[in-house]
């Protein structure tokens, strides 16, 4: 761990504090959304304190042995909605047992935060870069449509279904069989002042303004004990092993582990995405470069304890983040403590939180669900490639209504392959061959000119504009079955060939033999250290081409040439 700098003390100190209070109810709402597919009074206040837990734990350890100086972590949308669904199944699975729940998503936590660890390990980081903009903004917008969609229900003050269908199909029959208008009231004021507060103040966080106001209004109004958080136990979190009401004695370990690796890896990807998406906002706000690989290891260690201590797993998030920064943190010390700041609510202001309504909790995280759906990217369907608005629709409707991990595996796959079509189809265009007797002084491939006049019409040129691969091949092959008959020598030029996979060496290799086979010499130039390396190692060259026919310069060739009888 490198020396952390306190020279900032007093702007991390305050955006530590600032960050600690936008936190604080995000990290409520959303612990309580990922334990809301149990059926149980006892959920949301168990739900509120795996929030704060998972804030606390991962906040501290990703801020202590992160490579982002300024990044906050803790739980997310994203995150949340899969914890939601590995609970939710771990309570139906277990017939209503908070022991596996909790040692469900204990696992998860521990291995989203192993696989974080090996990621940074192995260098992973620098490749979220390579994800294409339609998976991402296809992915987050479904995230968003599944977090509102969860919250309809909580912000009427009902229970919501687990599957995103039957959250859409019975939402009008629930709603009016069991409508408390007094929750739908706090709820809406919520998103009202959210949305409304900034345009007054932006000094004190929209969040908290809404949280305390709507639960201040809320004790006038005699809401259920049912439809608030209800009783947070204080003091230090304790470790899942050591943790009162949960019985080790009689647990399958091998099915809790095996049923948790899945969704310890699906976390630990979506979380690694999510966290260095956020360590390049905050590098943009901050001009400063933060270490990829050194920030997945320090979230793979906070997800770890966060996983340890009966906390959700979470991420960079982005919101909390930049309010570090416009507060004046700067350094690792004020994601400390912003950790510390909801520590003290662990330990002794948790009797406060239980006033809080479940309605102004959905209310605040609807805001959220609005704010991760990229309406940009759905404005601009019309305007963009179709196959990259194909690939943002089936990763949307796949994210929503399939499953987060299938949807993201899938668009990758479809983006892959249109892009490498696209790749192919350029540089297929790109391959051109000639006959000699019309060759342009003023084209890239001019010092083909000095070739004696003589023998120009028995020589056909292939030029490669670009590597040989999979993708490609079928104009290559085009290109080499164009050459005609009568032509004595064919010419390869492979000065901007810089790579050939397997795909590639394999059609060169039968595109040269089938000229050899009908008495056509080949000749090749300027040959790059890689398909060099190719073509040696599968025998190209020398036993299909003499190493005597291979030059490193169009000179040389056109010296040979004019030694040739042809």
């Amino acid at each position: 761990m490198a020396f952390i700098s306190t020279n900032n003390i007093k702007g991390d100190a305050f955006g530590g504090v600032t960050a600690g209070i936008v936190a604080l109810p995000l990290a409520l709402a959303f612990g309580i959304q990922a334990f809301g597919g149990i059926d149980d009074p006892a959920a949301s206040s168990m739900g509120a304190l795996a929030g704060l837990v998972g804030a606390t734990m991962l906040g501290f350890f990703a801020s202590l042995f992160g490579g982002t100086h300024s990044q906050i972590s803790g739980p997310t949308g994203p995150m949340t909605v899969i914890t939601a669904s590995l609970i939710s199944g771990a309570w139906a699975s277990s017939s209503g047992s908070f022991a596996a729940v909790l040692l469900s998503m204990s696992m998860a936590g521990i291995f989203c935060g192993l696989f974080q660890i090996l990621f940074g390990i192995i260098k992973l980081g620098k490749y979220v870069r390579y994800i294409p903009y339609p998976v991402l903004s296809g992915f987050m917008s479904g995230i968003g449509v599944i977090i509102i969609l969860q919250q309809i229900y909580p912000v009427i003050g009902l229970k919501s279904p687990v599957l995103v269908v039957d959250m859409i199909m019975k939402y009008p029959e629930m709603a009016a069989n069991g409508l408390y208008l007094n929750a739908l009231l706090l709820g809406i004021g919520t998103i009202l002042i959210i949305q409304f507060f900034p345009k007054v103040s932006k000094k004190i966080p929209a969040t908290l303004v809404a949280l305390v106001v709507m639960t201040v209004v809320s004790l006038f109004l005699n809401m259920p004990d049912k439809l608030t958080i209800g009783d947070i136990p204080a003091g230090l979190p304790l470790p899942f092993f050591a943790k009162e009401g949960i019985d080790l004695s009689g647990i399958d370990w091998f099915t809790i582990i095996e049923a948790a690796i899945v969704p310890g890896l699906t976390l630990a990807g979506l979380g690694s995405i999510d966290t260095l998406l956020t360590s390049v906002v905050a590098d943009n706000i901050t001009k400063t470069k933060h270490n990829s690989n050194k920030e997945l290891i320090g979230q793979g260690i906070g997800n770890a304890m966060a996983g340890m201590f009966c906390g959700i797993a979470g991420a960079g998030a982005t919101m909390r983040t930049v309010v570090n920064v416009k507060s004046g943190g700067r350094t690792q010390i004020s994601g400390m403590i912003h950790a510390a700041f909801l520590l003290a609510i662990l330990l002794g202001l948790g009797s406060l939180v239980k006033y809080v309504p479940l309605s102004v909790l959905a209310g605040i995280l609807i805001t959220v669900g609005w704010g991760i759906i990229d309406f940009k990217g759905f404005k601009d369907l019309n305007k963009i490639p179709r196959s990259d608005a194909f690939v943002l629709l089936v990763v949307f409707f796949m994210t929503v209504f399939v499953d987060l991990l299938t949807a993201v595996g899938i668009g990758m796959v479809i983006a892959c392959v249109l892009f490498m079509k696209r790749a192919g189809d350029l540089i297929e265009d790109s391959y051109t061959a000639s006959a000699m007797d019309s060759v342009d002084e003023n084209n890239p491939w001019s010092d083909e000119a000095g070739i004696p006049e003589d023998i120009k019409k028995k020589i056909y040129i292939c030029h490669l504009d670009g590597p040989i691969f999979f993708g490609s091949i079928t104009g290559f092959n085009k290109l080499m079955q164009e050459v005609p008959e009568h032509s004595k020598v064919v010419i390869i030029r492979m000065r901007r060939v810089s790579y050939m996979d397997q795909s590639g060496i394999y059609a060169m290799e039968t595109a040269i033999q089938d000229l050899q086979a009908r008495g056509t010499m080949v000749l090749m130039t300027i040959i790059k250290p890689q398909p060099m390396g190719m073509l040696k190692n599968m025998k190209v060259i020398p036993d299909l081409i003499k190493e005597e026919d291979t030059f490193k310069t169009f000179e040389e060739c056109t010296d040979f040439l004019k030694k040739l009888e042809l």
